[in-house]
């Protein structure tokens, strides 16, 4: 019989669409879709669909203990399929569905059991704290954010008075239903636990019944049809005493992709305030006092922008030392990469007396940069001992800084290729940025992954392929396929 947790660990993370829809809708061929919805597991699969596409689905998901050809050959036979539990839903000349369940509905709304039953799978999911998100913020109705001292958050709710008993339960304690007993107070019920700085999901269960947090406004679903309430332990606070008479302050940055309305401060006693989560990294801001752009007058570090004024500067984490050889006689270098967003003259760097140096804060992460120096770029062709520029920064040659690097890629074969490249959602699909490096048979390249899936093709002589080593891969849009990849730790 097919383990339910070796299907859940590859479902996980996937997107997950609506089971049931009209026929009328699966018209197209190709319907392959693998999903849960009221406590059961869904296969859905067009009647015609071709044998490279329920490969690919089988490779996706896992299934090859499920006989899915020959059901799909024989137009609905569900002779072993039903040995393993399954039951088949819809029939007809358009879509094939079958169903099986999960676990007990009685159970199925507590998030531990709707995405898998070991610490590993569901760490898989939901992290400790998240490590693909570089800000975070918190909203709440009727009250402000939990109560933090040092590295203790008071998590509070002023509901369920009438309970017996609840506990907390969430990422941060692989969702136990007995390991966070809240203390009932005059106002409600509260709960205090040591938290690093990060994105958190949880949920209160009230007499065993489970319940987002309703007073908390942000809630996201865990693509299993299961709600959680998200939280953000704070690591920076946005403060000023500068504009006491400001009836409203919002701070936009690279941060947030600089959106005007999004992030408003408080105004309290002591000050206008907003915390919030960063991500290490360096940080550009500015503030919007009652609809005006401005620098904050209290941050002495700034840069200059764009619009020949000043964005204020935020360092957060370790700070690396970025170094370019050689130009002493240059008047001006300025360092231009993917952690900046290619921004070509925020970063002016530092002379020294063998070439040029900055130091900048950044986070685990691939990043790409070049140099532009006296307003030319450093050519592709370019090499120490032969500097050639042009003007356009397309053709710049670019440098490879990985931080954390946490896992290899492999290629092997390919012996008479005069370059190959990697590229995939790690470092934004750049074609001809990540080069790998020949050792014996062959070609590898070291980056840092996050958790979870991530797709990725080689660049082969500047043609696309998949990973020839890795059967699992999934559709895009150009039908050319990507491979997949899950990093776990």
């Amino acid at each position: 019989m097919m383990p339910i947790k070796k299907i859940l660990l590859h479902i996980v993370s996937v997107m997950l669409f609506s089971v049931l829809v009209q026929t009328t809708a699966m018209a197209q061929r190709q319907i392959k879709e693998y999903s849960i919805k009221d406590g059961k597991m869904y296969i859905t699969l067009g009647a015609k669909i071709n044998e490279a596409s329920l490969d690919s689905f089988i490779n996706q998901f896992n299934l090859y203990d499920l006989d899915l050809k020959h059901f799909v050959k024989s137009g609905g036979s569900m002779d072993s399929l039903i040995k393993l539990n399954w039951k088949l839903e819809i029939k007809n000349n358009q879509v094939l569905v079958i169903s099986k369940k999960l676990l007990g509905a009685d159970n199925i709304t507590n998030p531990a059991d709707k995405i898998s039953i070991t610490e590993d799978q569901l760490a898989l999911r939901f992290p400790v704290t998240s490590n693909n998100i570089h800000y975070g913020f918190n909203r709440f109705k009727n009250k402000a954010a939990f109560a933090v001292h040092d590295s203790l958050v008071t998590f509070f709710t002023p509901s369920y008075k009438n309970a017996k008993q609840v506990v907390l339960s969430g990422s941060f304690n692989n969702w136990q239903t007995d390991a966070l007993f809240m203390t009932r107070v005059d106002s409600g019920w509260i709960a205090t636990l040591k938290l690093i700085p990060g994105k958190y999901w949880y949920k209160f269960i009230e007499d065993g019944n489970w319940h987002t947090d309703p007073e908390n406004l942000l809630v996201e679903n865990d693509g299993l049809g299961n709600n959680n309430s998200v939280y953000y332990k704070p690591n920076f606070i946005f403060k000023s005493t500068a504009f006491p008479n400001a009836k409203k302050i919002f701070v936009a940055g690279s941060f947030n992709e600089w959106r005007p309305n999004e992030l408003q401060l408080i105004k309290t006693n002591i000050g206008w305030l907003l915390p919030l989560y960063l991500a290490d990294g360096t940080y550009t801001y500015r503030y919007i006092v009652d609809g005006n752009w401005q620098a904050d007058p209290e941050n002495n570090k700034k840069i200059l922008n764009e619009f020949n004024d000043y964005n204020s500067l935020i360092e957060m984490g370790s700070q690396y030392k970025i170094k370019l050889d050689g130009y002493i006689n240059a008047d001006k270098v300025m360092l231009v990469g993917s952690f900046n967003n290619w921004r070509e003259n925020e970063l002016p760097m530092n002379k020294t007396a063998t070439g040029w140096e900055l130091n900048y804060s950044l986070g685990k992460g691939n990043y790409e940069y070049t140099f532009k120096i006296d307003n030319k770029w450093l050519d592709k062709s370019s090499t120490a001992s032969n500097s050639k520029f042009i003007n356009k920064p397309d053709g710049a040659l670019h440098f490879n800084l990985i931080i954390g690097a946490n896992y290899t890629f492999h290629l092997k074969g390919f012996a008479n290729a005069k370059n190959i490249f990697l590229a995939g959602d790690f470092n934004s699909w750049s074609p001809n940025g990540f080069a790998m490096k020949k050792i014996g048979d062959e070609w590898v390249f070291d980056v840092y992954l996050t958790k979870g899936k991530h797709l990725y093709k080689f660049v082969v002589d500047n043609k696309w392929i998949l990973d020839p080593g890795n059967k699992l891969w999934e559709q895009n849009e150009e039908r050319t396929g990507n491979s997949i990849f899950w990093m776990e730790k």
